[in-house]
């Protein structure tokens, strides 16, 4: 479908405010600390659309404090910002390039036009070579599209996703056998292999193979202990001692915490793990003073019902593409 046609089932966020032909600026960024400094107002105007970047920038930042190695090759944001003449400076959009498997996906923030398109000509006077992009519709597409022709590439939408907030939560009338509990130091290994399966599954259901996301390589051992360490994961197990579902989630940024990943193996779906779960979990987040969101595969209709039937409301379809070939 091209961007000028029109799609029902399409949630697309409220139009930013136009900059008229004023001159825009594009900061290349290598510190998360200095991204926060930099673009922390813009990142909180709207936390919910801007959940991704701010949670991953927060974490990066956190980690950098702690002394936690990072390869700085790879790690990279940018800020887009007016360049009045007057010397104020307003940031109206930020890009993040933080995954740490190929293809090394640009993650896109809703910006004007005009600004993406100075973003994406920044990047070709770079010498970034991109060759896939992941965000926000419709800037998503609008860097893609300038880049792709800048490189003699097409573009290809390979997933579309959906960003949903919780309403008024509306818990299953009937709990499965067992009980929530938070992860343990224990579970570390059980939770790292479950994280990689979610993907795995994730890609397969975009007909990609399986494995092939650019997020497998982010989580590590490691990664889950501190996560369980900060009670961002839980586990479903049954009276038996069988843990048979996981739900985990972001600590908040910016006020608003992601659920996520969500994952029950084959052999234990359709029974009502994963709508259990994820209700209680989202109900301790709201109890925190958190707004709760999360993201849909939209080719996953089971998903979309299960969080739809627990009162997540849709807020916004976001993308990722490929730049072919």
């Amino acid at each position: 479908m091209s961007r000028g046609e029109a799609d029902e089932n399409e949630f697309t966020p409220a139009a930013v405010a136009p900059y008229g032909r004023c001159m825009v600026r594009v900061e290349f960024l290598d510190d998360p600390a200095l991204v926060l400094e930099r673009a922390g107002e813009f990142l909180a105007r709207d936390g919910l659309l801007n959940t991704v970047v701010a949670s991953v920038t927060t974490r990066a930042a956190a980690e950098d404090a702690l002394g936690a190695e990072r390869d700085l090759d790879v790690p990279r944001w940018w800020a887009v910002l007016t360049d009045e003449a007057s010397g104020d400076h307003e940031v109206i959009g930020v890009v993040m390039r933080t995954a740490r498997g190929a293809p090394y996906p640009l993650y896109v923030l809703q910006m004007p036009d005009e600004a993406a398109v100075t973003f994406a000509q920044a990047l070709v006077d770079r010498g970034e070579d991109v060759t896939a992009a992941n965000g926000v519709l419709p800037t998503t597409r609008v860097v893609a599209d300038h880049l792709a022709r800048g490189a003699g590439r097409s573009v290809v939408e390979s997933q579309r996703t959906r960003l949903f907030e919780l309403g008024e939560l509306r818990p299953p009338l009937a709990s499965p056998s067992g009980a929530l509990r938070l992860a343990e130091g224990a579970d570390a290994e059980l939770c790292l292999a479950w994280f990689l399966a979610f993907l795995a599954d994730a890609d397969e259901q975009a007909g990609r193979e399986r494995g092939s996301s650019p997020e497998i390589g982010a989580h590590t051992l490691d990664e889950m202990q501190r996560r369980i360490a900060d009670q961002r994961i839980w586990l479903w197990e049954l009276p038996d001692g069988e843990v048979v579902h996981l739900t985990a989630a972001n600590p908040p940024s910016f006020g608003v915490s992601r659920v996520g990943p969500v994952y029950t193996p084959p052999e234990h779906r359709g029974h009502g793990y994963a709508s259990a779960a994820v209700a209680e979990v989202s109900r301790l987040i709201r109890a925190s003073g958190a707004r709760v969101c999360l993201f849909t595969d939209q080719a996953n209709p089971t998903s979309n019902k299960i969080y739809t039937a627990l009162g997540y409301e849709p807020v916004a379809d976001l993308v990722n593409l490929v730049l072919s070939a």
